[in-house]
């Protein structure tokens, strides 16, 4: 009888065992948010800064003026609904982003491509987003929209700033294309009212969607491939992981692909600077708010940086933002 009250009572302790673990696991795995919580957390954050304006399409022209200074200038005879003239009520969408911690929570990065068709970091003097429907239906414009903006939102005037489209790409990275030279309209459409530092930039938009004033990173260096491991159970579906250059506020890189044998994320086009002085981000969703994890590093040759979970910090987005702003 005692070894059966002993066998008894080993079994009922390893299920005691087995179930917390189990518990312990299941706990676990529910931090783990699905592609669709974390895609859900990005809309919020574009939704919390995107602004609503509306015109009376009647042959003039409208100037808005945004929450960070912009002017935006449409000429309403330029406005088309299905190839032809437009009269009416239009609504006006506009999206305006000029720092890196806004850029990471909608994903909204500066990663533009470069002759050969890789991509690298480009130094942003604002990413802008801008649709104009009448009745929810998309409208087209035949010329060109006027934006001035303020340089100082950016860190002061700077001549060789040129206009790049946005393209979002198969796995909704928001590539950047440069437009081409316009001389008619300046340098690529863009250029320096005025020789003060703090001048604005006009800027003309030839299109709706996503248009960014901007240029390449430049830095004499050697580059080099780096590699990012996420901790276990997040992927490129329901996580990300970005690069912040010190020094450059108002940009962010983003490593775009995802090797799900390896749980690593990686640039893939080796263009970062060895010698970097940066920081890389791991973020993700959980429960409705931010979960994230900063690393200062010096980029090294083919430098994997890993990521645990116990590292990382539980925030909201606003928390997550002045983070990402109050970095070097």
């Amino acid at each position: 009888m005692k070894t059966n009250f002993k066998k008894i009572s080993l079994l009922v302790l390893a299920s005691i065992a087995l179930t917390s673990c189990s518990n312990d696991d299941e706990n676990n795995q529910n931090t783990v948010p699905t592609a669709a919580a974390f895609a859900a957390i990005r809309d919020n954050a574009l939704n919390n800064i995107t602004q609503n304006f509306t015109l009376l399409a009647d042959g003039g022209s409208t100037t808005f003026t945004s929450t960070k200074g912009v002017q935006i200038t449409i000429n309403e005879s330029c406005l088309t609904k299905n190839g032809n003239p437009v009269t009416g009520t239009i609504n006006v969408e506009y999206v305006e982003v000029f720092d890196s911690g806004t850029m990471l929570v909608t994903d909204k990065t500066t990663m533009g491509k470069m002759p050969n068709g890789d991509m690298t970091l480009i130094v942003s003097g604002g990413e802008f987003y801008i649709n104009a429907t009448q009745g929810g239906v998309d409208l087209g414009i035949t010329c060109p929209m006027q934006l001035i903006i303020p340089s100082t939102l950016t860190g002061g005037a700077d001549n060789t700033m040129t206009l790049w489209d946005g393209i979002l790409d198969e796995d909704g990275n928001l590539d950047w294309n440069r437009q081409p030279d316009n001389p008619a309209q300046g340098q690529n459409g863009v250029f320096v009212e005025g020789t003060a530092p703090n001048a604005p930039y006009f800027a003309f938009f030839n299109a709706f969607g996503w248009t960014n004033v901007d240029k390449f990173y430049s830095d004499p260096r050697p580059r080099t491939l780096i590699l990012s491991e996420a901790p276990s159970g997040y992927n490129f579906d329901n996580s990300a992981i970005y690069l912040h250059y010190d020094g450059e506020d108002n940009s962010l890189a983003k490593l775009d692909t995802f090797n799900p044998t390896t749980n690593q994320f990686s640039e893939h086009y080796g263009q970062i600077p060895i010698g970097l002085q940066c920081h890389v981000i791991f973020a993700t969703e959980e429960a409705g708010q931010w979960r994230y994890a900063i690393k200062p590093a010096t980029i090294t040759a083919n430098a994997v940086y890993t990521f645990t979970l116990a590292e990382t910090t539980l925030g909201t987005e606003a928390q997550l933002v002045a983070a990402i702003n109050a970095l070097p």
